[in-house]
């Protein structure tokens, strides 16, 4: 058997064309309405459907370097601007309020064998609407390419489901020196390549699982995903095994996204 490397140059032919499938599905919940009374809202949609995009799109979320896997490193932003503008014409990945640790593209590569390698990453961004703001909790997303034709195989970005996985800032006054904040959930909003899924018959002779991917990502954002959280039956005995005291804090909403 062929002994793979521990480390691999991720390259795609530069040549080629991707066709690019997004959509936005109609905004059906808000928790105070916005989506119905606020019109830019209520009309979000992809603003371009169908699109090709050059490979060099997709190089950018490639590294420069050599990697193994579960290292991470960032995403160029100028691929990921030209694939968000087919949502909305006004993306930003700069944003627009302190959002602290919410802030950043970054990919890691899960898998690989000698002909495919797999990369899964995470982005914060978000759409400058007519009066406002759309921000989505994150987009996460699988890159898979062929290393030795080096073309995408596979690929899809999107925002993750959730109760609420997207707040917004209205001024709804546009005399006002201030903006209404709401949150809701979007049931689709991704971005695909229109090829066969082919990340389910791939046998990786390396990779970590996905949850481990996601969470090296998420650690790349948060220190709260630093820390070794356990679950509280857990903590009360090791804080009678350490003689050591709890904390509690209770939160409203989640610490790592920015669905609210």
């Amino acid at each position: 058997m062929k002994t793979l490397p521990n480390k691999i140059a991720l390259n795609l032919d530069g040549n080629a064309e991707v066709s690019v499938t997004a959509f936005i599905a109609p905004i059906e919940h808000t928790l105070s309405n916005f989506h119905v009374e606020w019109s830019a809202l209520a009309n979000l949609r992809a603003a371009e459907p169908e699109k090709d995009h050059q490979t060099s799109v997709f190089q950018s979320f490639l590294p420069k370097e050599p990697v193994s896997v579960g290292e991470c490193w960032q995403i160029k932003k100028t691929g990921v601007m030209e694939l968000l503008r087919q949502l909305n014409p006004n993306p930003s990945v700069d944003m627009h309020l302190d959002s602290g640790d919410s802030r950043g593209l970054w990919a890691c590569l899960r898998a690989y064998n000698a002909q495919y390698a797999e990369i899964v990453f995470r982005i914060h961004a978000e759409f400058k609407l007519e009066d406002g703001w759309f921000t989505p909790s994150q987009f996460t997303g699988h890159l898979v390419i062929d290393r030795i034709e080096k073309k995408v195989a596979f690929f899809k970005m999107s925002v993750p489901e959730g109760t609420v996985n997207f707040d917004v800032n209205w001024k709804e006054d546009k005399d006002a020196s201030y903006s209404i904040t709401d949150a809701g959930l979007c049931s689709q909003m991704e971005l695909r390549v229109r090829t066969q899924d082919v990340v389910q018959d791939i046998e990786f002779v390396a990779a970590i699982t996905q949850a481990e991917a996601k969470r090296g990502l998420a650690g790349r954002f948060y220190k709260s995903e630093q820390i070794n959280w356990v679950p509280p039956d857990q903590a009360l005995a090791l804080a009678a095994a350490e003689v050591k005291p709890i904390h509690v804090i209770s939160i409203d909403g989640p610490l790592v996204d920015e669905s609210c």
